[in-house]
């Protein structure tokens, strides 16, 4: 105990520190003997009232804001700290003993493209020799080893992401890649992590409801360069590159290279960058492109990944690994044999004479980028399947709306983890943006409760050459309807309501 209440100097510690600590944990659930206690004030519970049932359990330390609690017993430790949830990663990062600093760290963060951009660089890094893991919102990796994220969480909590960046250091993995989002940052999840290159993928409307504001949405992911040290020390026996990568055709390029204490790299397609794309050519089966690097060196890159923000991912997982100076051959070859990732334009074919995508899309701007993809490979009506999140972002019910009124043929406005709201209120508020953009309902679009049956109203009214997008779930193995976590993926479900309608074919393709 008395080397983790050392890494809480300022800490009021009452009681006796002579025990080892055997846990860091937030969850009294979760607290076993020995085990030290992060009291946290939540949304929707306070850490503190749960003080009682980790001392029943055997917790040795209880680390709080609030002063010692009356009758707290004498054989216990008590700290009192200004901010318990900055102080659960930092006990967190002191008890699994820095992992962070004997690996390097890429944090990629943005509103979309995170984990495409993730993959893609672990895929490059991997080609070039290097021992790799990383942590994604799909799944997460050490090595070899592969397993799904099942916990509805990109990032998850401090003790968790320590305990998984030890144990991939403890592998022998020489760089782990974290998604981090802007919610991990300013929620202090991240905090202590010692990141060395910073990468940006773009920065739109989202988690407003985390964030309040915009600005605030881009300053919390601004937190991430300010994170990377370029003269913070590492304890390893390589080089590690230190940088900041930003997207040059994004606006979030002028108000992030403020932020920025490591040296700046750029990608771009329109804008002047240092890592640039030209000679598009974009279709169905895929991308290729020109890339020229900051030495004035270029080579072809021809990806199964589609469409234009698929190519700016690429770019940023190239300017990572031109900072690894990795050769442009090896990594054309890595980008050329990448494997889409799940439940991301994702093309579900069981013999039906209509396309099926499921895709992640859930903010306006991801919509919008998907439907304009699929619309010049649609021969016949572009059909949309969304939502939007219950108790997340009511800002941009009307925006998904407004955006499938202008660029879908047709709309089915159904669930997407209404939580404790009601469903039918959401649809309606994502349908007030549908009008408001000249749809009118019955027409141009239907509000059906019930996701499973939001797909089926779309299968049904399918026609040969139409394309129905399946929008805001992709990958995801969970539906929560009230308090309730049910199992769902809409890959399933899909391939579920089509052998209803007699198709049951087998072959499939990423699109």
């Amino acid at each position: 105990m008395p080397e983790l209440l050392a890494a809480l100097p300022a800490a009021e510690v009452h009681g006796p520190t002579t025990d080892a600590v055997t846990a860091v944990t937030h969850d009294s659930a979760a607290v076993t003997p020995g085990a030290c206690f992060v009291a946290i004030k939540g949304y929707r519970a306070d850490g503190h009232d749960f003080i009682p049932d980790a001392l029943a359990r055997g917790a040795a330390l209880i680390v709080g804001q609030r002063p010692v609690p009356a009758g707290f017993p004498t054989d216990r430790a008590y700290a009192r700290v200004a901010d318990a949830r900055r102080d659960l990663a930092v006990l967190a990062g002191a008890f699994y003993g820095q992992p962070s600093r004997r690996m390097e760290v890429i944090g990629v963060t943005g509103t979309d493209g995170k984990t495409s951009t993730t993959k893609l660089l672990d895929a490059i890094l991997s080609a070039a020799g290097r021992r790799t893991g990383y942590m994604t919102t799909v799944d997460f990796k050490t090595l070899d080893t592969r397993w799904l994220n099942n916990t509805r969480f990109t990032v998850l909590e401090a003790p968790e992401v320590q305990r998984m960046l030890a144990s991939m250091a403890d592998a022998g993995v020489e760089c782990a890649t974290v998604e981090t989002t802007s919610s991990a940052l300013a929620l202090d999840r991240v905090y202590g992590v010692a990141y060395d290159i910073a990468v940006v993928t773009n920065i739109t409307l989202e988690h407003l409801d985390v964030h309040g504001t915009l600005e605030a949405y881009r300053r919390a992911k601004a937190m991430l360069f300010e994170a990377v040290d370029p003269d913070a020390p590492k304890n390893l026996p390589f080089r590690v590159p230190r940088a900041c990568v930003l997207n040059a055709d994004d606006s979030s390029y002028a108000y992030l290279r403020d932020f920025c204490r490591a040296p700046i790299l750029t990608y771009g397609i329109e804008a002047a960058a240092d890592v640039r794309a030209s000679d598009l050519e974009l279709d169905v089966d895929g991308s290729r492109f020109r890339v020229t690097l900051p030495d004035g060196v270029s080579f072809m890159v021809r990806t199964p990944l589609v469409a234009r923000f698929n190519v700016a991912n690429c770019l940023a997982a190239i300017a990572v690994g031109h900072l690894h100076a990795i050769a442009p051959e090896v990594m054309a070859e890595a980008l050329a044999r990448f494997e889409p990732v799940a439940g991301r334009m994702e093309r579900i074919a069981r013999g039906q004479p209509f396309a099926v995508v499921v895709d992640y899309a859930h903010t306006p701007e991801s919509l919008e980028l998907v439907l304009n993809v699929l619309r010049p490979v649609t021969p016949g009506r572009l059909i949309a399947v969304f939502g939007s999140a219950g108790e997340r972002d009511r800002v941009k019910r009307p925006l998904m709306g407004e955006v499938a009124a202008r660029l879908a043929d047709f709309a089915v406005i159904t669930d997407e983890d209404p939580r404790e709201e009601d469903a039918l209120a959401i649809l309606r508020e994502i349908a007030a943006g549908a009008e408001q953009a000249g749809a009118r309902e019955g027409e141009r679009y239907i509000c059906v409760v019930g996701r499973r049956a939001g797909i089926a109203a779309a299968f049904q009214r399918a026609q040969p050459g139409d394309t129905v997008l399946l929008a805001g779930k992709g990958h995801e193995q969970s539906l929560i309807v009230g308090r309730d976590k049910l199992p769902w993926d809409d890959r399933a479900v899909a391939r579920d309501e089509l052998a209803a309608l007699s198709y049951a074919g087998s072959r499939e393709a990423s699109i």
